[in-house]
């Protein structure tokens, strides 16, 4: 069915130098040569690579792909199934019925909502940063504070132990731990979810997580649910602060255009999340043989879905290698598609849309405080895409 395709010999472990933002190049050239490819699994397995923007999005729409973990053909060996509650790993009924109670928390409404309160914490970041400066690293100052607060408050995680949960979230998501760190990072999340979710059925707070509680979700539902959300709500937004304020800093026309035209910033958002996809790829297992791209996915076969390529797809978007804030193209796929959607989109929409603009306000005079080629950016292997410090400064 179709040419022979092309193979991808490896998962890349890099991107070219002095080329942050674009996709490593070996999947670039892979999707010159047609958007599906053959790849070889880390563990050995055959699968595919898909790397067209209408492909990716024709796989993530079609039921015939599983997004289930146990049926993840990549190793050697069986993978249990998703904890309770963890429906990121899930399909339908299971996945609609963990999602389902959450979608009413999470609309374009309730989230504009939170505005006023994202205005205070992200004023609250930049006055602190102001105080002690000139001088900060804007990961730990900004990026992460903020959606680290925001989604604490909304699940009721007491502001104290804002800072322990990003520690763990960045051990099993920075793409740098040993399997020691990893698990006992997991493992410490679960135990304090799990006491988290046991004072909450007994002393219910205005939260996210109190309001669960009064349905008929287990202890272990709750506490995977609180996992998906935390982990999610904290790590692609404070990625996407970070590494979009670089972008923007490489890139001065664009800086400039989005503080001469506040009415950009929505578009700005939008392009940003296409141009730096920091949720890089997902796997989905075929459930039947399924053709994708003029190519024969045979069932039980997994297929790693590459968002960033897809996202810079020429066939799709007009200089797909250029951040354009005025682009008129819309559709990327920062967030997914199909049912497994991002359920916090809006949230993360409006952190960005609250805080870039309030950056640039607070500090017209923000820049890089060290050489482009050192600031230190996370490794491939990360789940999600990001500088690991971002050093700035500005005028007194």
């Amino acid at each position: 069915m179709g040419d022979s395709p092309y193979t991808v010999a490896a998962m890349p472990t890099e991107r070219r130098p002095g080329c942050p933002f674009d996709p490593p190049a070996e999947l670039t050239e892979a999707r010159a040569h047609g958007p599906v490819s053959r790849f070889t699994h880390p563990g050995g397995k055959p699968g595919w690579m898909i790397t067209g923007y209408d492909e990716v999005r024709a796989v993530l729409a079609d039921p015939r792909f599983s997004s289930r973990k146990e049926l993840m053909n990549v190793v050697d060996f069986a993978i249990p199934p998703a904890p309770p509650g963890e429906f990121l790993l899930m399909d339908p009924p299971e996945h609609g019925r963990y999602r389902k109670p959450l979608i009413g928390r999470f609309t374009v409404r309730r989230m504009r909502l939170l505005t006023e309160r994202v205005e205070q914490i992200t004023a609250q970041c930049l006055d602190a940063m102001a105080a002690a400066g000139p001088g900060a690293d804007l990961v730990t100052a900004f990026a992460k504070p903020i959606p680290t607060i925001v989604i604490c408050e909304l699940l009721g995680v007491p502001y104290a132990d804002r800072g322990s949960f990003q520690e763990q979230i960045d051990t099993f998501m920075g793409g740098e731990s040993d399997e020691a760190d990893l698990v006992a990072a997991y493992t410490a999340t679960q135990e304090y979810l799990a006491h988290l979710v046991t004072a909450k059925r007994a002393n219910p707070t205005d939260d996210v997580l109190s309001e669960l509680t009064r349905g008929d979700l287990t202890d272990e539902e709750l506490r995977g649910i609180s996992l998906i959300l935390l982990a999610a709500g904290l790590d692609t937004t404070a990625n996407m602060l970070a590494l979009g304020t670089f972008a923007l800093l490489r890139n001065p026309d664009q800086l400039a255009a989005l503080r001469a035209r506040p009415e950009l910033t929505d578009r700005a958002v939008e392009e940003l999340l296409r141009y730096l996809t920091v949720a890089k790829s997902f796997m989905r297992t075929a459930l039947e043989d399924v053709e994708v791209g003029g190519h024969l996915v045979e069932a039980g076969t997994t297929v790693v879905l590459s968002y960033h390529t897809a996202n810079h797809d020429p066939a799709r978007f007009t200089g797909p290698g250029e951040l354009d804030l005025d682009r008129q193209e819309g559709g990327h796929l920062a967030f997914g598609h199909g049912i497994h959607q991002c359920l916090g989109q809006q949230l993360a929409r409006v952190e960005m849309r609250v805080a870039f603009p309030a950056l640039l306000r607070r500090f017209p005079a923000l820049r890089l405080a060290v050489p482009e080629r050192e600031v230190v950016l996370r490794p491939e292997s990360a789940d999600i895409y990001g500088v690991k410090s971002l050093p700035v400064s500005w005028d007194a």
